[in-house]
């Protein structure tokens, strides 16, 4: 009888996801080569599991058996003859030039799943695939019932597109706990993220414990606790307590870098010099060139900047090592050191950016630099300071990167750009035949507002998803063996804690996760909004958070001649359907749907939109109150 039922069972889920194209496979991001078949394979109560044993897969082994016993309920064993399995993961050293060292073909079908790679980092990036392929409860941490747990047949062969997909974490800003970046690093290698950045020193906050300079982190980690918008708050009293923050102990980089290393990630570590350095000034006065710097605090969110006048910005206090000081450089030295022996990876990057020059101007020390030197601009200045900093980095045997202002002055043939200010700063290094990671403004700043303001957290700008989707890291006329690969980047000024951290990354951390892994002609924007719906589902079961705003309507507004307020809603996706109201209540399906621009009425004070997908309210209901509106036409 329970053979007979297994056989029901089998029968009508093969028939619910083979009838005429049935259930679509949805995975980020999307493969080389994806080959569906009829039928799909249905997971045993015990599942038996073969696989190399070597030392780099014995952790990932554990970790794939976790995400299919905790939801199943069901048992894998680990089966040490080469005999038949239900779920086989293999090594092949035939398999170089066609899957290279993070490549792999997954094949299920009657006889169960098959993960074929060249290295064990292309099994891993087979079983986060596999993982999709699952029902969306395998995300699930406690056990689900009356699940099918069935794998559609399919083929599919699949390696990335660039070597380097990463993500910028700033741990500077706001600290983050040693478990959050485990987490971070457990969400990006999901979608085949490869490398961690991690932004360890900035104004607010120096993260990393160097021995021997111990004010690093016993006074330049913490500072006074704000909660509002960052860059608007008063100047703390000087009584105010300083118990917001916190550092990683050098025992905990081991770990993290360890953890990383288990997933397949690098960590780059990121000690931003010279300027965003008022943790290790406040610590340190000496490393500055202005005698005030012993009155300064750790910047807790107060304004310390003047952007009025575009960049580089004019200091209201002087954030910046002083490079006519001699002893930055043998604090450099022992930083680089130590930073040098945590953490393995190749390159070692050391920010350089939007770094003022007003306090230098009138520095006696500088001018006399200039003059002993033959420096003729600030620019030029900064330009000495990298140029020994990159020859202490490279005295450490790692290879020296920087944002592209590094470009200014010229570097060695082994440094390495990241531009952030477009892609002009990556175009030009390319051009000099430098490593370029891309990672623009344009489509890969995920602190920006991802909606309207009036729903976001706001910030000076806004990055919506399909605009992220848009992100292409080898320009026009570019020799792409330069451009090594592309990376987001999450600024935290106005992120303090991981679930807000989460809301910002993703979906658009989908978005550039399938621009640096899937072939660039796989690209499809309405293949790829259904995929994220999907993701979404996922994300739901797993309690993670996501931000909603692809379902939000883009406002905009002019004046008519006789002056009427005439609104324009855009939408992300044609699947939308966006209904409104001006009379103060809650629209659904049965309201007024948005076909053309509409003219306010004229005693109207408040739209209200909500987006759907045929019946289904998908987006936030959305109170625009027409002031906001008025106030923005003809602004930009």
């Amino acid at each position: 009888m329970k053979r007979c039922l297994l056989l029901i069972s089998l029968l009508l889920s093969q028939h619910l996801f083979s009838q005429s194209g049935s259930k679509e496979i949805s995975i980020i991001p999307e493969p080389m080569s994806m080959i569906r078949e009829d039928g799909v394979y249905q997971l045993p109560r015990t599942i038996t599991l073969s696989a190399p044993s070597t030392p780099e897969l014995e952790q990932v082994i554990s970790m794939l058996r976790e995400s299919l016993m905790r939801p199943t309920g069901y048992v894998v064993t680990r089966q040490q003859n080469k005999g038949k399995s239900d779920l086989m993961l293999e090594l092949k050293t035939g398999e170089k030039e066609r899957l290279g060292d993070e490549g792999y073909e997954l094949q299920v079908n009657a006889a169960g799943i098959h993960i074929t790679a060249y290295q064990p980092a292309g099994l891993f990036y087979g079983i986060q695939t596999l993982l999709q392929l699952l029902p969306a409860e395998i995300e699930s941490h406690e056990k689900r019932s009356r699940i099918n747990w069935v794998i559609p047949f399919v083929k599919i062969t699949d390696k990335p597109r660039f070597a380097w997909r990463g993500l910028m974490f700033d741990v500077a800003r706001h600290f983050f706990t040693k478990q959050d970046v485990e987490k971070f690093i457990d969400d990006m290698v999901r979608y085949k993220y490869n490398l961690l950045h991690l932004h360890l020193t900035d104004d607010e906050g120096w993260r990393i414990e160097i021995k021997g300079l111990p004010r690093l982190t016993e006074i330049g980690a913490w500072n006074v606790k704000k909660t509002g918008y960052f860059g608007t708050f008063p100047k703390p009293a000087a009584d105010e307590p300083k118990n917001y923050g916190g550092f990683y102990t050098q025992d905990d980089i081991r770990e993290l870098v360890a953890y990383a290393k288990a997933r397949f990630v690098n960590i780059l570590p990121e000690i931003d010099v010279p300027g965003h350095s008022l943790a290790a000034v406040v610590a340190y006065p000496e490393l500055s060139c202005t005698p005030a710097a012993n009155t300064y605090q750790v910047r807790s969110g107060e304004e310390i900047m003047d952007w009025s006048h575009g960049a580089p910005p004019i200091a209201l206090v002087d954030n910046t090592l002083c490079p006519a000081n001699e002893k930055v450089y043998d604090f450099l030295d022992k930083v680089m050191t130590q930073v040098a022996e945590l953490f393995p990876f190749e390159y070692i990057h050391v920010g350089g950016d939007e770094c003022p020059k007003n306090y230098w101007e009138k520095t006696e020390a500088i001018k006399e630099l200039m003059q002993r030197e033959g420096l003729k601009s600030m620019e030029e200045v900064q330009s000495y300071f990298e140029k020994r900093l990159e020859k202490i980095v490279e005295s450490k045997g790692k290879k020296f990167m920087g944002w592209d202002e590094i470009l200014e002055g010229g570097l060695a043939p082994s440094a390495a750009v990241m531009s952030w200010r477009g892609m002009k700063g990556g175009i030009e290094a390319a051009r000099m035949k430098h490593n370029v990671v891309m990672s623009p403004t344009t489509f890969a700043y995920l602190d920006y507002m991802q909606g309207d303001p009036i729903v976001e957290p706001r910030i000076y700008a806004s990055l919506r998803l399909n605009k992220a989707y848009e992100f292409e890291p080898v320009p026009e006329g570019v020799d792409p063996r330069y451009i090594i690969g592309g990376q987001a980047n999450l600024w935290t000024e106005q992120v303090y804690n991981m679930r807000h951290a989460e809301y910002m990354v993703w979906p658009r951390g989908f978005a550039i996760a399938e621009t640096l892994w899937s072939p660039k002609e796989k690209k499809d924007w309405p293949r790829f909004f259904s995929k994220v719906e999907a993701q979404f589902a996922r994300y739901d079961i797993a309690e993670k958070k996501y931000a909603p705003s692809m379902y939000d309507p883009i406002f905009s507004a002019v004046r008519t001649a006789d002056s009427s307020l005439l609104i324009t809603l855009g939408k992300e996706s044609e699947k939308l359907d966006i209904y409104y109201s001006f009379d103060n209540s809650f629209p659904d399906r049965f309201y007024p749907k948005y076909t053309q621009p509409i003219l306010a009425p004229k005693e109207a004070v408040m739209l209200k939109v909500v987006t759907y997908e045929g019946k289904k309210q998908v987006g936030r209901i959305i109170a625009m109150p027409l002031a906001e509106l008025k106030a923005r036409v003809g602004k930009k």
